[in-house]
């Protein structure tokens, strides 16, 4: 068997601090309002998917020891590609001077996790290196003249450097959904902006969170009580505490972000393993729940020992 496991982690966030003071100069809204409603404070707004990309795949990099030379793969999870055509992937694999393929994956927020199941495949096909990373761009599809969703999105990029090993490696269990019949909860037409039923996205977030988690967890043969951490989505503080209610998990276990970041889609997840790597919340050995849903909608729960 052919598994795999990190080797190489990294970040990068817009170039513009928004804070909710500053959406009040043109919001009929507040930080009090936008606080206590999803928990958000501030999110940064700027650059590119390819920039943010590049700049956090290059830091994992750094982090691993690598060059653009050692790796086989660029999988990019992203909603808001530079261009229909290209790819995304494949501005960044050309600056990060990678030789083997490239390609835009796109499940929304869930966009990150699903992109470790595909990487771990690809893995098992007889690649030896992979440059997995989540990165948006949402200021190009938010009307910041609505209230409703301008508070809420941010841009910003994370990566993850994943190398192939001998035996089953460190993703231990996974569980892919999907339902097109709810694409009317949250979608953007070309050219439009983004439109979500917000009550529905919620309810049906916290449902698909607790449902994938908890079955990601039988299929690793573990509770929740063997997590050391959970790595959610970043869409709403609210959400995230409703899902550890229900799982039964502490909520000092979840890795929180999105008071700084806001809602970075499937640059989520991965900005928030980041720091919760930095920050030293992962220790060798430790489990790790990585949990995504959204626009689709999609949702996706991994399992992951953290041994890098």
């Amino acid at each position: 068997m052919t598994g795999m496991r990190v080797i190489g982690w990294g970040k990068a966030l817009g170039e513009k601090l928004v804070t909710n003071d500053d959406l009040a100069q043109t919001l009929d809204t507040s930080d009090d309002w936008i606080t206590e409603r999803t928990g958000i404070r501030q999110r940064y707004i700027g650059g590119s998917v390819a920039s943010l990309g590049t700049q956090a795949a290059q830091r994992a990099l750094e982090v691993a020891g690598l060059t653009g030379s050692d790796i086989d793969m660029v999988l990019l999870a992203t909603t808001t590609s530079d261009q229909i055509v290209p790819s995304t992937a494949v501005v960044i694999q050309a600056a990060l001077g990678v030789t083997g393929g490239a390609l835009d994956l796109n499940a929304a927020c869930s966009g990150f996790a699903y992109g470790m199941v595909v990487a771990n495949g690809l893995l098992a096909t007889g690649m030896k290196r992979i440059v997995l990373i989540g990165a948006e761009q949402l200021s190009t599809i938010t009307d910041f003249s609505d209230r409703s969703t301008a508070v809420l999105f941010g841009d910003g990029a994370g990566a993850v450097v994943l190398e192939a090993t001998d035996g089953p490696g460190d993703l231990l269990s996974s569980v892919l959904g999907s339902d097109g019949d709810l694409k009317h909860l949250l979608y953007a037409e070309h050219g439009g902006y983004l439109q979500m039923v917000g009550k529905e996205v919620f309810r049906k977030a916290v449902q698909v969170i607790v449902e994938s988690a908890s079955e990601a967890m039988v299929k690793a043969g573990i509770g929740v009580d063997d997590l050391a951490l959970m790595v959610p989505h970043q869409a709403n503080l609210r959400i995230i505490q409703a899902a550890c209610q229900r799982l039964g998990i502490d909520e000092a276990k979840a890795m929180v972000t999105v008071d700084k970041y806001g809602n970075t889609s499937a640059a989520s997840i991965p900005l928030a393993l980041v720091d919760a790597i930095t920050e030293g919340r992962l220790q060798a050995g430790d489990l790790v729940l990585l949990t995504g849903f959204g626009a689709g909608m999609t949702w996706a729960s991994a399992i992951l020992r953290w041994n890098p």
